[in-house]
């Protein structure tokens, strides 16, 4: 663990210029017979320093010895703190007048500490003199309260040689998707780094995920102590607060340098007195709303098969889709016989068979049958209505004669809907549209997204759900729960290929990401016992299911 690293009385320093004949030889000679308050250089740290001398001791114009030299100076004192409030109040970080704070409140006094990132030696000093203050507090790592305190933290990281972990405010829906990001280990002790305190919400906002981790965390520093209740909100919480200054004798020191009349000290110090303990903001709990097993979401469909996907599922307590994107139509239909058991749905891409002939349809629907999953021509149509029409119905392929489902973008509008619902409503059939995609830098989303669901819901008699990736963060999420949503881009590890394609486990998928549908491709078809990775994939979707359900 950590202790701190500049014992007191702290002496911040500015860096040391070099005189102008130094050469690499010589800059290195400084460092060997320099040290600092906090470290001592070992012989084993030296060893390639006298390498790299050795080195130059044979090129023209060698520096002097050493012992020419004058020693450094001894370091400045350090920045009182009433320094540091005055150069705070010098770069209008400290404002006057009224302001709403974050626990709700208005002050007369508000401490901006976002402009210290421009000034870099002030940024130094507050990072340096705030890891002193906690000279006898032991931890392993620092976080930084986000935004303002990142730079703070990271200063204190990068001056000190403390690892650092870093909180994401918003969790972002692709990639890890952590809370948390840096390299910890569970139990390690992790010190807050916040600029100010009021009601200690941020401080809480930020322990609550590192603690869900399994990262401790006892303490928090800070720069200013509003004095509102922060330090006893904390304590309550298991928290001890280590504040370098209280604003009452900010307040003070502005008033005594002149920087404050006296009118505004008196409604500072009395808006302190009134407001002595600002409560927590109470976070708005939304209630959850209840999640529709697959029997019922099937009683709500207006489409037949989109109400028999729902039921396969249930019968075989399966929501795996295999993704057969082999080489030949020979390999397919393998494919099917083999996974045919464990699966709801089986993924086709049928353009990309060389050995296709017009029977293959009817086999593959055979082996449906037998092993009662239905199937998905994964077409993504995406030309104007009357194209697609006959693209689905004639060609080579008649995907319409034998695919329970297809798929389309909408970016050519609603009349795509319009034409494939021409050939495939009469047929039974259902149609799925691309709302999101898996491939890293792809363009359905924000807009794109919401227009999808509004065609579907216009079209639901034919369109049964969406291709989707993280249907629980789109507004008003969850949409009508009759339309299924079906996730590409699921392995049992989480990463990516170099193509582009993201992957999430089945748990993320189904649990947290409030998706129905996995599609998994090769994890299975490529793994050396497809049967035994199919069942191996059904089990811990639908385990992930019943979890949700729970």
């Amino acid at each position: 663990m950590f202790t701190s690293l500049f014992p007191t009385p702290l002496h911040l320093s500015p860096p040391r210029t070099l005189p102008k004949h130094h050469s690499l030889s010589s800059s290195l000679l400084f460092l060997t017979t320099t040290t600092t308050t906090t470290t001592t250089t070992t012989k084993a740290n030296a060893l390639p320093l006298r390498h790299a001398l050795a080195s130059q001791r044979d090129k023209p114009c060698s520096p002097p010895s050493s012992s020419s030299f004058p020693p450094p100076p001894p370091p400045p004192p350090p920045p009182s703190m009433e320094s540091l409030v005055l150069r705070l109040h010098e770069i209008s970080a400290v404002k006057f007048g009224s302001f709403k704070l974050k626990s709700g409140i208005s002050s007369p006094i508000y401490i901006d500490l976002r402009l210290i990132v421009s000034y870099p030696d002030l940024l130094r000093d507050i990072s340096q003199a705030l890891i002193s203050s906690v000279a006898s507090t032991a931890f392993d790592i620092v976080c930084g309260v986000p935004y303002t305190a990142l730079p703070i933290a990271t200063c204190v990281s990068v001056y000190n040689g403390i690892p650092m972990v870093m909180r994401r405010k918003e969790i972002k829906d692709y990639g890890t998707s952590k809370a948390i990001e840096g390299e910890f280990k569970k139990d390690q002790v992790c010190l807050i780094i916040e600029d100010l305190v009021t009601s200690g919400a941020s401080v809480l906002e930020t322990a609550a995920p590192l603690r869900a981790v399994g990262l401790k965390v006892t303490d928090a520093v800070v720069l200013i102590d509003r004095e509102q209740g922060g330090r006893e909100n904390l304590e309550e919480n298991g928290i001890k607060l280590h504040a370098m200054i209280k604003l009452t004798e900010m307040v003070r020191i502005l008033k005594e340098k002149g920087k404050l009349g006296d009118d505004m000290e008196a409604t500072v110090l009395k808006f302190l007195e009134e407001n002595k303990r600002v409560a927590v903001p109470a976070k708005e709990v939304k209630e959850k709303p209840r999640f529709l097993g697959y029997g019922d979401r099937a009683k709500l469909s207006k489409n037949a098969t989109g109400k028999r996907l729902y039921e396969v599922m249930v019968e075989k307590e399966s929501n795996l889709c295999v993704a057969a994107d082999v080489g030949t139509a020979a390999e397919l239909l393998d494919i099917a016989e083999k996974v045919g058991p464990e699966i709801c749905l089986l993924k086709t891409h049928v353009d990309i068979l060389p050995d296709f002939t017009p029977d293959f349809g009817s086999r593959l629907r055979m082996i449906a049958e037998k092993y009662n999953f239905l199937i998905f021509e994964d077409r993504k149509f995406a030309d104007i209505g009357n194209t697609v029409t006959m693209q689905y119905e004639g060609g080579i392929f008649r995907i319409a004669d034998w695919a329970d489902i297809t798929n389309a973008h909408i970016i050519s509008g609603p009349g795509i809907v319009d034409g494939l619902k021409l050939k495939g409503l009469p047929r039974g059939r259902g149609l799925l549209l691309l709302a999101e995609m898996s491939s890293a830098g792809n363009l359905a989303k924000g807009d794109y997204t919401a227009a999808a669901v509004k065609i579907a819901e216009d079209h639901s008699d034919f369109v049964i759900g969406f291709i989707s990736v993280n249907p629980a963060s789109w507004p008003g999420a969850p949409v009508n729960p009759a339309f299924i949503q079906a996730t590409p881009g699921v392995q049992l590890v989480t990463g990516g290929d170099n193509l582009g394609q993201q992957y999430n486990t089945p748990h993320s998928v189904i649990h947290d990401r409030g998706s129905d549908i996995i599609i998994v491709g090769r994890g299975i078809i490529k793994a050396l016992n497809p049967a035994e990775a199919a069942r191996e994939y059904r089990l811990q979707g639908w385990n992930a299911y019943v979890g949700r359900c729970s």
